[in-house]
């Protein structure tokens, strides 16, 4: 291996994790080039490197954030579910073992999506891939023969989404002192009893 390119792949990370370190203690409006350098303790030539804008180091952090956090790993269980709905069993555990991890950077982007372009535009992004994902789970039990009236597709596929919302997980987990466990379970129950048709 090329130790420049160790050394690059390095200084990218750090540079990932200061802005991460850097949104979750500060919010949005702390994520500047030169805050990112400072934290990360290299210049702010450094960083413009690695990433050509702020909105580029923000894309960049969302698809650092599902590696680390492993995205992949957490889903895999709802595609590979037999039916849809073991499918919503496996979603509400992946809410709850997930998300709780994005709570302080999707604040962060919420509050300033108005305000600040770069973080409309990604917020945008992140909440229709949500939407996508919850569609699959509606359309697998409609497909199935399984999703209860009075819900079609459409109808279940934004229930599901604003059942994602960061004040529900925030107030369950932190106002209400569920645990994870109790979260992903009692979110299940509930999926099950709204959507699949017995």
């Amino acid at each position: 291996m090329d130790p420049r390119n160790a050394r690059s792949r390095r200084t990218r990370e750090a540079l990932l994790a200061a802005a991460r370190s850097l949104i979750e203690s500060e919010g949005l409006a702390g994520l500047t080039m030169g805050a990112v350098a400072q934290r990360a303790g290299v210049s702010r030539r450094a960083v413009y490197l690695h990433f050509s804008s702020r909105a580029e180091l923000i894309t960049a952090l969302f698809a650092y954030v599902n590696q680390t956090e492993d995205l992949a790993g957490s889903v895999r269980p709802v595609a590979d579910a037999p039916d849809g709905e073991q499918a919503l069993v496996e979603w509400a555990k992946h809410l709850a073992r997930y998300h709780p991890r994005l709570i302080a950077i999707g604040r962060a982007l919420q509050r300033a999506q108005d305000s600040d372009p770069d973080a409309g535009a990604h917020w945008e992004l992140v909440t229709r891939d949500w939407h996508d994902h919850c569609r699959t789970l509606a359309a697998r039990l409609e497909a199935e023969g399984r999703l209860a009236p009075p819900w079609t597709v459409d109808t279940a596929t934004d229930m599901l989404w604003a059942l994602m919302s960061f004040d529900v997980l925030e107030g369950l987990l932190v106002e209400r002192g569920w645990s994870e466990q109790q979260l992903a379970e009692r979110l299940a129950a509930m999926f099950r009893a709204t959507f699949v048709r017995r």
